[in-house]
């Protein structure tokens, strides 16, 4: 069945769902990044005089100073490699959208493409930020271990359900990263920070992984609000939300992504 028979309401209410999800994290985001800024920047020289303060010494000073600059240092890593994972997501929703059968196809689906991958670059924008008034350096290089995956997959990618399968993996890792680095990150406010962003991405593969069940199954005709409820397969409720608990276990490492 063409894309120009695909009923577009379910891709345009997903759209719609997915800015108003962004909307809302970013506004958290956003107010974590001030709090973050009040006390980013002097985060380590504040951290040394608090524990020569607190125990007295100066050796005792030097054991914590030392232990809150690694704690810091993997705070910074942590949002590098956040940013990385942006930067490859923009990438392929942009090399997406410029494939023939994007381009020339269905129209939702590529301003739901368009949409991602404006709320992908904002993303990298809040953990650059972050890294930048931490003291460390933006990161606007793609994440290396997913980008050899993505150059391997690119020249393969042939029909819509190929860069689906693909924006599911990147989609998968960034909220298992985000999910796990919620525990790793040593500042309350990265950590609210990761909890905003994290579930836009999972959302995002929801939304993939339900619009791969139809495609698998050539249901392309079901991909509408209302639709025939009595034809869609059995799954339809459960298959965008497969895990009761995000999983972490594919998270990748802080310093994965980390400028060199």
């Amino acid at each position: 069945m063409g894309t120009d028979n695909i009923d577009t309401r379910l891709l345009r209410e997903l759209t719609e769902q997915s800015q108003d999800l962004n909307s809302d994290a970013l506004r958290v985001t956003n107010a974590a990044l001030t709090d973050y800024s009040e006390t980013a920047e002097p985060a380590n020289r504040r951290w040394w005089r608090r524990s020569g303060a607190l125990l007295g010494g100066l050796g005792a000073a030097t054991l914590l100073g030392s232990g809150r600059a690694a704690a810091a240092s993997n705070d910074i890593m942590a949002l590098q490699t956040a940013a990385s994972l942006e930067n490859l997501a923009v990438n392929v929703y942009r090399t997406a959208a410029g494939l023939s059968f994007i381009k020339n196809g269905n129209k939702t689906v590529l301003a739901f493409i368009t949409k991602t991958t404006e709320q992908h670059l904002a993303h990298g924008k809040a953990f650059n930020s972050a890294a930048t008034k931490a003291g460390g350096k933006a990161q606007t290089e793609p994440d290396p271990k997913y980008a050899a995956i993505v150059n391997e997959q690119l020249p393969s990618l042939k029909t819509p359900a190929d860069v689906v399968k693909l924006a599911i993996t990147l989609e998968d890792v960034a909220a298992q990263t985000y999910t796990k680095n919620v525990g790793q990150v040593q500042d309350a406010n990265l950590r609210q920070l990761f909890a905003s962003v994290a579930p836009v991405e999972a959302q995002h593969r929801a939304t993939l992984l339900a619009v791969q069940a139809l495609l698998a199954a050539d249901l392309n005709a079901l991909v509408a609000i209302p639709t025939d409820a009595a034809k869609l397969p059995a799954a339809a409720g459960s298959v965008g939300i497969p895990d009761t608990f995000y999983p972490t276990k594919d998270a990748s490492p802080v310093s994965e992504g980390a400028v060199k």
